[in-house]
C-alpha cells in the first residue's frame, strides 16, 4: 500500500530524469515554439476543450518518445485531439520540430510527469482514450513499483476517461504485458474487447524502432480495453 501512495503522491517515479542529448535544433524548436505547442504545468484541472484550435475528443498519450507514432496518428487522424506526455526535453523538441514540419495544430504536450499530470490536471471522465505505447518495463523486482500499468495507476487512467473512452497499451517484453493485463482485468471499470491480447489496430503507425524489432523476431503484445 506504501508503494501505491509513494506513486500517486508523486515520492516514488515511473521514470528516472536523465540527462539525455538534445540537439541544438530541438532546443531552438523548444524555445521558439514550446508557446505554441507546450502547456506549462500546474495543479488546477485544464479545460481540454480551450487548447485546440477545434473542439474534439482527446487522446491522451503517456510517453511519446521521439513523437514519431504522436504526429503521425495525429495527422491521419484529425478527428481527435492529442494531449502528449514526455519528460525528456529531446523527444519534445523532436516531436514539435514534426508538428511544425506537416502543419499539424491537433497537439499538445505536457513535459511532466505523467502521474502529477493525471491526478492535477485531468478531470473525470474528460478523455477519448489514452495510448500507452512502449512503457518502461522496470524488469528488476525492485523497480516494480515504478511501473506505470500497475493498478493503482491504471484505476486512475480509467477514472479519466469518458465512458466508451478506450486505453491501448503495447509492448515487446512478454511479463509486462501479463503483468499489464492482469492490472487491466482487475480495474471494474475497464472491459477487454477482446477474449485475450488484442490484435494489431491497423490505425497505429509502427515506429522504426517497432519494426527493427519484430526483424528481429520480438514479439509485440497490443491490450485495450473500453471504459464501462
Amino acid at each position: 500500500m506504501s508503494q501505491e501512495i509513494g506513486l500517486l503522491d508523486g515520492s516514488i517515479r515511473s521514470f528516472v530524469k536523465r540527462s539525455g542529448r538534445i540537439t541544438e535544433a530541438q532546443r531552438r524548436a523548444i524555445k521558439l515554439l514550446g508557446p505554441k505547442y507546450i502547456i506549462p504545468f500546474s495543479e488546477e484541472l485544464l479545460i481540454l476543450e480551450e487548447l485546440f484550435p477545434q473542439n474534439r475528443p482527446i487522446i491522451l498519450e503517456i510517453g511519446f518518445g521521439s513523437g514519431q507514432a504522436t504526429w503521425r496518428i495525429a495527422q491521419e487522424r484529425p478527428e481527435f485531439n492529442y494531449l502528449g506526455i514526455e519528460v525528456y526535453a529531446s523527444g519534445v523538441g523532436r516531436l514539435i520540430m514534426d508538428l511544425e514540419l506537416h502543419a499539424i495544430e491537433n497537439v499538445r504536450i505536457l513535459q511532466q510527469d505523467a502521474i502529477a499530470v493525471l491526478r492535477h490536471m485531468i478531470a473525470p471522465r474528460s478523455l477519448g482514450g489514452i495510448h500507452v505505447f512502449y512503457p518502461d518495463p522496470w524488469p528488476k523486482k525492485r523497480h516494480h513499483k515504478r511501473r506505470l500499468m500497475q493498478y493503482p495507476i491504471v484505476f486512475l487512467m480509467a477514472q479519466k476517461l469518458m465512458p466508451g473512452g478506450y486505453l491501448y497499451c503495447v509492448t515487446d517484453i512478454e511479463e509486462y504485458a501479463s503483468f499489464a493485463k492482469a492490472s487491466l482485468d482487475a480495474c471494474s471499470l475497464l472491459e477487454n474487447q477482446y477474449e485475450d491480447f488484442a490484435p494489431f489496430q491497423p490505425w497505429r503507425p509502427e515506429t522504426r524502432f517497432e519494426n527493427l524489432a519484430k526483424e528481429a523476431g520480438n514479439q509485440h503484445f497490443e491490450l485495450f480495453y473500453r471504459k464501462n
